[in-house]
């Protein structure tokens, strides 16, 4: 895949992530963000906030264990960051690993557009896309099958989704 391949709205792009210092604090933050039910917890504050570092290098952990050659992606909006995306493209697949935007970039269809972006890519090299979403996470499920997922496996708290491009549809002569 390459980058100028992406088909994106105008003032939405998305680039690698990279070791510098704004990208690792901009991704740090993002996902802070995103973890607000741990705050929830009753407990120190300090205590509170190391967990949900110590869960950020975890996750980045983990992803770097099972997906080896995933790519990191922020998603910028007229030059700001407001998303990561990662993504692996192994094993004759395009899997979405993670989405995530910033609360304020939610809701105006940047989501959809970055992976409709995805999907286009997914189609030129003629494989299929995949992902897993939440069950309880209502809003990014139907969007999926709006985008036209189908679900493969559910497995609790999980749904694993799957997307064949028009580019793998079978062609049945004479039927």
């Amino acid at each position: 895949m390459q980058l100028q391949d992406l088909k994106l709205p105008g003032g939405l792009h998305v680039r690698p992530s990279n070791s510098s210092a704004a990208d690792r604090i901009f991704l740090e933050q993002l996902h802070n963000e995103r973890r607000d039910d741990l705050r929830l917890i009753d407990g120190e504050r300090d205590f509170i906030e190391s967990l949900i570092d110590m869960q950020f290098k975890a996750m980045n952990q983990g992803y770097g264990d099972q997906f080896p050659e995933a790519l990191y992606f922020v998603i910028e909006y007229h030059k700001e960051a407001v998303g990561r995306a990662v993504l692996d493209f192994s094993q004759g697949k395009v899997h979405l690993i993670d989405i995530a935007f910033k609360r304020e970039a939610r809701g105006h269809g940047l989501g959809e557009a970055v992976i409709r972006s995805f999907m286009y890519s997914a189609n030129q090299l003629k494989a299929p896309m995949m992902l897993s979403v939440q069950q309880i996470n209502q809003g990014a499920r139907q969007l999926y099958l709006k985008l036209g997922f189908t679900i493969e496996q559910a497995e609790p708290p999980y749904e694993r989704m799957i997307w064949y491009p028009p580019s793998m549809r079978p062609v049945f002569a004479g039927v």
